[in-house]
């Protein structure tokens, strides 16, 4: 922990030039005290860091004293520091080791491109999560990382329909697709995906697995993500829809070829422009919230349980608002 510390200090006087002991413990999360300590310890190991009196004072290297990165150009630094992925990383609980190998390129730059991660902050921002979608990261999502990296096997209990199964998982890799994360893991012979945001819990065991180093995660994904999403959607639910809800529809559903098909398939508009349809959709209580954003721009026709969630919701509508 201290040798881990030290190194950061080290790197934050080469990357800032001169820092307080004020301001160095505010960066290490340490008191004074602590930062005093392990100057002189640096000191000690032979690294020339020397004190400023006064109150413009602080610490700083001797000049000279530091590791640079050659034959980077500004373009290169700076595509460098556009490849992060802050808010990503810090889903996945290494957000300090993202900073730290920041920090770490930061100060191994030459002082004319040091200016490379604020000029790109100030021209580029990733903003990953979906519209009007929870930013909060799974609860699962840190402990399967952490799986992910050490190719450790997992047990994991998932949230299928109205029931909870539990799966044996080889965790390959994770992907993030409109703000929603995904694994995509070996089940037996089989490479299967599941959706974080439903994973219930994860047993990470001392198992380990062998990795198949032929496998393409980018890959993989390319070619399974459309069939994967044609096989998330087992049921099929018939509906009556006004010319509103079929526009809003679209909003609603998760794969932009679903609504493609449902206007495709559907009926002629009746008298009052409304059309039936049939619209694949994961499971009855997923079709429950989806539709139930339409109001009284959809009625549902099939399958029966779905229909009587919407008596039932239309029932307490009406003793709420009666």
């Amino acid at each position: 922990m201290r040798a881990s510390r030290l190194i950061s200090l080290l790197l934050l006087l080469q990357a800032r030039g001169a820092m307080t002991a004020g301001e160095l413990a505010r960066e290490l999360e340490v008191s004074e005290r602590t930062v005093y300590r392990d100057v002189l310890a640096l000191s000690a190991a032979g690294v020339p860091v020397y004190a400023d009196r006064g109150r413009a004072g602080g610490y700083r290297l001797l000049g000279g004293y530091r590791t640079r990165l050659t034959g980077l150009t500004r373009d290169e630094a700076e595509a460098l520091f556009l490849a992060g992925l802050p808010g990503p990383a810090g889903d996945m609980g290494l957000a300090d080791e993202v900073a730290a190998a920041e920090l770490k390129v930061l100060a191994a730059l030459p002082p004319a491109l040091r200016d490379a991660p604020a000029r790109t902050g100030q021209r580029f921002h990733l903003d990953v999560p979906g519209w009007f979608r929870e930013t909060a990261p799974p609860p699962c999502l840190s402990e399967l990382a952490r799986a992910v990296w050490r190719d450790r096997v997992v047990d994991l209990r998932y949230r299928r329909g109205d029931r909870e199964v539990t799966r044996r998982v080889q965790p390959y890799g994770l992907v993030l697709k409109s703000g929603a994360w995904y694994l995509v893991g070996r089940v037996g012979d089989d490479t299967r995906t599941y959706r974080v945001d439903r994973v219930t819990g994860v047993e990470v065991g001392e198992e380990s697995f062998d990795r198949d180093e032929g496998f393409d995660l980018a890959g993989h994904w390319r070619e399974q993500a459309g069939s994967f999403l044609r096989t998330m959607l087992r049921t099929e639910v018939g509906v009556r829809l006004s010319p509103a809800g079929l526009r809003r529809l679209r909003h609603l559903v998760d794969a932009p070829f679903v609504y493609d098909e449902v206007v495709a398939a559907a009926g002629e508009p009746d008298g009052q422009g409304w059309v039936v349809a049939r619209l694949p959709v994961e499971s009855v209580e997923v079709a429950y919230h989806q539709l139930l954003g339409l109001g009284p721009e959809v009625e549902v026709l099939d399958p029966p349980a779905l229909r009587r969630l919407f008596v039932d919701a239309a029932d307490r509508f009406q003793a709420l608002y009666r």
